[in-house]
């Protein structure tokens, strides 16, 4: 099956099961093209909940799915991909979590949204890479526990002054760009604008001109004066910044930096899961609420 036909195939049942398409900012090109909203995990989240759609099809990786799931308790929310996974939210569990927080008795839990619901619901406060710094800030306690991003936590702890006790987890992938490939690409393009993703090492934020969200990219990108931008982050995130962003030439810092795991959902599987609509991604209702007020407490704080 061609193409064209999939995507006609996709839209007659999207109509029927009255449903939406999210897409993250990381997914296959064609994916992105079949979107109905695009964008970053949280921000997606959001919008499905403000939509009017029974059926929230996700296309990113699987706590993205359970956010919306929290998020949207009323709709059935799909995954085309049910093995989409994400490596560092699988870096820490609610008991892992649990014994932390028992380590440092009174520290608030700052958790990152590239965590389990279970996880979520442990924690005080969630957070985004867009803000981080303000939710940090908006907590009265100076040594917060921050969970699974060693890399977000460290740029957050720089950025706010507070002491930010980290867990030891990462992205692999973003772990992946290194200073030497900023360096490299310095040289090829003198004059370039580079920007990163705070899930890179610090050294790879410290050669960086901007350091921001997957959406501030398109923000600082659509402002820029250089023609030549270099991108630390997964290099899914280039397909939609030429497309809204023509005129600049986007180059990424590494093309190893690419998520496995965020290229497994196919056009093939999003019609599959809009045909059988048995790849549902569900949370219980008493772990939905209590991950919901981390959730809540941070949208409060910014």
């Amino acid at each position: 099956m061609g193409n064209a036909q999939l995507i006609a195939d996709i839209g007659k049942l999207k109509k029927d099961r009255n449903a939406v398409i999210l897409v993250h900012n990381y997914q296959l090109p064609e994916v992105q093209d079949i979107g109905d909203i695009l964008g970053d995990s949280l921000g997606l989240s959001r919008e499905a909940a403000r939509t009017k759609a029974e059926v929230v099809v996700f296309c990113g990786v699987h706590f993205m799915a359970e956010t919306a799931a929290i998020l949207c308790p009323k709709k059935k929310v799909l995954i085309p991909d049910a093995s989409s996974g994400c490596p560092m939210a699988d870096m820490i569990t609610a008991d892992q979590l649990r014994a932390f927080k028992k380590e440092h008795p009174g520290a608030p839990v700052v958790t990152y949204v590239n965590s389990s619901a279970e996880v979520k619901a442990e924690s005080d406060y969630c957070c985004t890479s867009a803000n981080s710094v303000q939710v940090v800030n908006s907590v009265k306690e100076d040594t917060i526990l921050f969970v699974p991003d060693k890399y977000l936590g460290a740029y957050t702890a720089k950025k706010t002054g507070k002491k930010l006790i980290l867990w030891d987890g990462y992205c692999p992938t973003h772990a992946k760009i290194l200073p030497e490939h900023i360096l490299q690409k310095k040289k090829e393009y003198p004059g370039a604008l580079v920007m990163a993703h705070p899930e890179c090492r610090q050294e790879v934020c410290a050669l960086a001109d901007v350091v921001c969200s997957t959406e501030g990219f398109i923000t600082y990108s659509k402002k820029a004066k250089a023609a030549d931008i270099v991108l630390a982050t997964e290099i899914g995130m280039l397909y939609r910044l030429k497309k809204l962003v023509p005129e600049k030439n986007f180059i990424a810092a590494s093309e190893t930096a690419l998520c496995p795991n965020m290229k497994k959902n196919t056009l093939e599987k999003v019609l599959w899961a809009l045909q059988d609509m048995k790849t549902e991604v569900k949370v219980t209702e008493a772990i939905r609420v209590r991950a919901k007020k981390a959730i809540d407490r941070m949208l409060a704080a910014g």
